[in-house]
């Protein structure tokens, strides 16, 4: 029998070393899928209830191992919808081949059915993309595809093959290597700019670390703490950096930038020489960019050459790997002089703790929610967010001591992310503790994971901090908005008065809320999961433990919504515009 493309395809995931795979079929894949079928147990695959929880899980899977996730969908529909899980991808370099079905080449342009110009598309978004024209390129387009995503700065490749290729007789075989004359990544730091960096920490004396992402994705944590360790410099951490160095170290600033803390954001406007390791200079991290780290020399290490000096002027950049480049700047670097620097951010530190919010008296506190979480999942646990309110109080209250245990959707802030992202590092990880912190908002983006959750097996511990708002829209619009709640209540519905008079400040005379739609304990149910509600701040950490020991005992997911308070607001805040020491803590 003729190797076929489809074939291919296996043969491509079984060189590749794939063990788990994401997706749901459909006509133009189904060879595919047949080909699937005949391979028995050489893959794991799950099906899931929708493609962009697909790119979600698979997203999740490579952020905790470091190693491609794998997504395969059918055309059209299939593969619009798997835009918004690579997009997200890309924003934060996760390594992710998404192979897609595509209508016969012959149809290609005609408006067939399902048929949409993937590649088109996704341009914007992949860090390279493949139309597939010939059955005898695709061995080496699918090597190259794995090749791409996972090296230099990683990212998403989408494989777009029509469904004739798939078909089709195959006679090259797949390539034991790789080589792309065009592409090749610099992984070796240029010594002279080491030796500059290196002069530069000697002189400096009010030296900080800003590490970000980069850090965890070339697995540099090792290397990054030996450099602390000789040179003692305090560091602050992006989102998206969070476990690259353990939060509970003397050096350890936490997070910088909008919600950062206030003596991470300090420290950035008062240093005079900043070590960007492997970050971006994000705009919710720089604030008012002209006035970010105004004292400061920048050093920044980064292995995309497009990112150095895009967003703030780099005076020493070095170009590679940040785990071959803070290996050699550790061997070069002489410690600089900094008691008064360190004196100095720790009394910032214990001037300026993260602020306790009693709530306000309609729910539980959120902050006593995350720090239960924090406490059960002892540094330990890996912690997957949606976005909103929470995930900032998720990234201010959780304690990480260790890399890719803490996983969120950073640079394309996509609600719904949580959920999947938590059963596809659950997934990866079966004996890991796996946590999603979720919105009441994000959480119903994607609920119908829930039953891919169920018939997997798979324990993870959904929380929802359910305060009847998309809580972070809701703030802005208190903060910034003249308290105007447009289309912020989840609990509005057609008999609502225009403006609400159950909102904070309101002079109206009070209505009845209606009542919360869905009931989250059913929906949970319905899915086939474990589920509680919970009302009172004592209630929160006894049943957050007894569904990490139903979920694993019984392998099962778990769901427990926490009614936390409806108009809390998390802070410390930087406005927009703002710089990083214009911080706010409050709204008088």
């Amino acid at each position: 029998m003729a190797r076929t493309g489809a074939d291919v395809v296996i043969e491509a995931l079984q060189r590749e070393g794939v063990d788990l795979i994401f997706g749901y079929p459909g006509g133009a894949i189904l060879d595919v899928f047949d080909r699937l079928y005949l391979a028995g147990d050489a893959f794991r695959f799950v099906l899931t209830r929708h493609e962009q929880g697909a790119t979600h899980m698979a997203d999740g899977y490579a952020r905790v191992t470091g190693r491609p996730g794998v997504v395969v969908v059918t055309s059209g529909p299939g593969a619009t919808n798997t835009v918004t899980g690579i997009a997200t991808a890309y924003m934060d370099s996760v390594p992710m081949v998404v192979i897609t079905g595509q209508v016969p080449s012959s149809m290609i342009g005609n408006d067939a059915f399902q048929e949409a110009d993937v590649t088109g598309i996704t341009r914007p978004i992949t860090k390279h993309n493949y139309l597939v024209k010939d059955v005898d390129d695709l061995p080496g387009v699918l090597k190259e595809a794995f090749y791409v995503a996972a090296s230099g700065r990683p990212g998403p490749v989408l494989v777009d093959i029509p469904k004739d290729i798939q078909k089709k007789a195959c006679t090259t075989p797949y390539p034991a290597s790789i080589s792309m004359p065009t592409y090749r990544p610099t992984y070796e730091g240029n010594l002279n700019q080491i030796r500059k960096a290196a002069d530069a920490i000697k002189a400096s004396a009010r030296p900080l670390i800003y590490a970000g992402g980069g850090v965890i994705i070339s697995n540099a944590a090792d290397e990054l703490r030996a450099f602390i360790r000789k040179t003692h410099i305090p560091i602050t951490t992006t989102l998206m950096g969070l476990g690259a160095y353990p939060d509970n170290e003397p050096e350890s600033l936490k997070v910088l930038g909008m919600h950062g803390t206030k003596y991470a954001n300090y420290a950035i406007q008062n240093c005079d020489l900043l070590i960007a390791v492997g970050a971006r200079f994000d705009d919710r991290v720089t604030g008012k960019t002209s006035e970010f780290a105004p004292k400061a020399t920048v050093i920044h290490i980064d292995i995309d050459p497009s990112s150095i000096s895009k967003n703030v002027l780099a005076h020493v950049p070095v170009v590679g790997d940040v785990k071959d480049v803070l290996k050699k700047l550790t061997d070069l670097v002489q410690p600089p002089d900094i008691s008064a620097w360190t004196a100095q951010v720790a009394e910032w530190k214990r001037k300026y703790p993260l602020a306790e919010n009693g709530g306000d008296g309609k729910g539980i506190p959120a902050q006593q929610v995350m720090r239960a979480i924090d406490r059960i999942s002892a540094g330990e646990a890996i912690v997957a967010t949606d976005v909103g309110q929470h995930q900032m109080w998720a990234m201010q209250y959780i304690t990480c001591t260790r890399p890719r245990s803490f996983i969120s959707s950073g640079g394309l802030g996509t609600m719904g992310f949580g959920l999947p992202a938590a059963i596809g590092a659950q997934l990866a990880l079966p004996d890991r503790t796996v946590f999603c912190v979720s919105g009441d908002g994000g959480f119903q983006m994607n609920a119908q994971e829930l039953t891919t959750a169920a018939i997997n097996n798979v324990p993870v511990v959904a929380v929802i901090f359910n305060n009847a708002y998309l809580g972070m829209v809701r703030q802005w619009q208190e903060l910034f908005y003249d308290g105007h709640y447009s289309m912020a209540c989840l609990n509005r519905d057609i008999n609502c008065p225009a403006t609400c008079t159950n909102r904070k400040g309101s002079t109206g005379s009070k209505s009845t809320c209606p009542p919360y739609r869905p009931d989250f304990v059913k929906l949970a149910e319905a899915h086939g999961c474990f589920a509680q509600r919970v009302t009172k701040t004592d209630e929160v950490e006894p049943a957050l433990r007894n569904a990490v020991k139903v979920a694993h005992e019984k392998k099962q997911p778990a769901v427990i919504e926490c009614i936390t308070a409806r108009e809390d607001n998390v802070f410390p805040m930087v406005p927009a515009g703002k710089s990083l020491d214009e911080m706010v803590d409050s709204l008088v």
